[in-house]
């Protein structure tokens, strides 16, 4: 037994110190127009990161909306229980260095540039997202 215990924390030395690499990825990819599932789509990926996750967010279509300076009321209407709204929950995940970004696509068709968008929302580059999505240590949730 003795000499089981020595064999795993000689390992676990070797493994070296936990990396960031360690942390599991998420991208949330939200396009649906609902408040309450936009919301549930922020507090799942702020659960997310709180629990050590590295995310990034994803809006295309209608959740793109989300990311305006001028957003919808539905995007900033206080929802129950705790009041928040959708792009206030997405301004407090950008908060934590978790980027946010429109579809490539998103302002084009919505008729705007990127001075429309909230600070520190970007606008999505296909490969790189396509590189983020493919990823073997990444999980996607889809909304």
């Amino acid at each position: 037994m003795k000499r089981v215990l020595l064999v795993l924390a000689a390992a676990l030395a070797l493994a070296g110190p936990a990396t960031a690499q360690d942390k599991p990825n998420l991208v949330t990819v939200l396009s649906a127009e609902h408040p309450q599932t936009q919301l549930m789509a922020m507090v799942l990926t702020m659960q997310s990161v709180q629990q050590g996750a590295e995310a990034r967010v994803l809006l295309c279509g209608p959740a793109g909306d989300l990311a305006l300076k001028e957003a919808p009321a539905a995007a900033t209407a206080p929802q129950e229980p705790k009041g928040m709204s959708p792009q206030g929950l997405m301004r407090k995940i950008m908060e934590t260095g978790t980027p946010v970004e429109v579809c490539a696509i998103y302002l084009p068709n919505k008729g705007v540039g990127a001075e429309a968008l909230i600070d520190g929302v970007g606008q999505a580059e296909p490969p790189a997202m396509a590189g983020h999505l493919l990823a073997d240590d990444t999980r996607i949730l889809s909304f």
